[in-house]
């Protein structure tokens, strides 16, 4: 897997069934190594070294949205359950355009996120959401430091 825009990690791999897999330390167990997974493996150990702890990320949960199920990439929340941030993982030969924006904010009328994070591993994008003006406002660093 290539080098990603975040400090290195370390990470437990290991080969199944002659295909590559990597540990989730949230949902303790292996998981199909995909470029997309390498990206969201990365997030996991960022927020983990912002010392978010771990029973406050949410990974991979279904969402009903206009009566078709998805499945978000992240969420953090905060002790009273909120959601303070989503965050949306594509693979590093994604672009991140429009079209994700989209998606990511879609999600998030029915999530009501604080913040956005929007990465394909090169590239992180962090918003502001307003929701009493239905507005993204763009924010330069990490928004839960």
């Amino acid at each position: 897997m290539i080098k990603l825009n975040f400090p290195d990690f370390k990470f437990n791999l290991k080969n199944k069934d002659n295909k590559p897999h990597i540990f989730d330390i949230l949902r303790k167990k292996f998981i199909l190594l995909t470029p997309e997974e390498w990206v969201r493996q990365h997030v996991i150990n960022f927020l983990i070294s912002y010392n978010i702890p771990k029973n406050h990320i949410a990974v991979e949960k279904k969402i009903i949205i206009n009566k078709m199920t998805k499945r978000f990439d992240l969420v953090v929340h905060d002790r009273n359950g909120n959601i303070l941030l989503l965050v949306e993982c594509k693979a590093p030969n994604v672009k991140i355009n429009q079209k994700v924006f989209d998606q990511t904010s879609i999600y998030n009328t029915h999530l009501k996120s604080k913040y956005l994070m929007i990465t394909n591993g090169l590239n992180h994008f962090y918003f502001k959401v307003d929701s009493k003006a239905k507005t993204y406002n763009f924010v330069k660093n990490f928004p839960l430091k």
